[in-house]
């Protein structure tokens, strides 16, 4: 199945979630995802904002603040996704796409990233992702140090067993849904 059938499959299902449902699963992704070794390691942190009905990723935000962690969020600049931090998530504003995006002056390099969690489409069992087309992020992850870490959020719904790719795709480390973790790296 083509990337565009696929993109329009799924995100008119996930659309069609019940907001409470897509609160109730990204609490389960977002807790998954502090438990784990990986949010414990990352020192800076970018996390996405999401929009619709993405799994959320507040709850992460919080406690990487609250933790002292480096927090970054993406912003759209020129035809590139720049990496800005920010103390709180008030600084976040409506930019490109409707997207709350950071407002600050100085970006930070793709490079001193430990960790970027990603939104998506449709991702599937071998680290592959479908975002929505643009290529924003996988610009971005390229530009990344090879130790850095790329976590995708999904829900269970949005796993398929393969994706069509292409060779610049970026692939995920791991994967989180409400009920499993996929780790690409082993």
């Amino acid at each position: 199945m083509p990337k565009r059938s696929i993109r329009t499959r799924f995100l008119a299902e996930r659309r069609s979630r019940q907001l409470e449902s897509c609160i109730d699963s990204s609490v389960e992704i977002q807790h998954r995802f502090l438990r784990s070794e990986l949010f414990h390691r990352a020192g800076r942190l970018a996390l996405y904002s999401a929009i619709h009905n993405e799994v959320f990723t507040d709850i992460v935000a919080k406690q990487a603040l609250a933790v002292g962690k480096i927090l970054l969020y993406p912003r759209i600049k020129d035809d590139a996704l720049e990496f800005v931090e920010i103390q709180s998530l008030a600084e976040l504003v409506p930019g490109a796409f409707g997207v709350l995006e950071p407002q600050g002056a100085g970006s930070v390099s793709n490079e001193k990233l430990d960790l970027v969690v990603i939104p998506g489409v449709a991702f599937d069992q071998s680290g592959h992702r479908l975002g929505y087309g643009r290529g924003f992020y996988d610009r971005a992850l390229s530009a990344c140090r090879a130790d850095c870490m790329k976590v995708g959020f999904a829900y269970d719904t949005q796993l398929l067993s393969t994706l069509p790719f292409a060779k610049h795709d970026q692939k995920l480390s791991v994967l989180m849904t409400e009920s499993r973790t996929l780790n690409f790296l082993a």
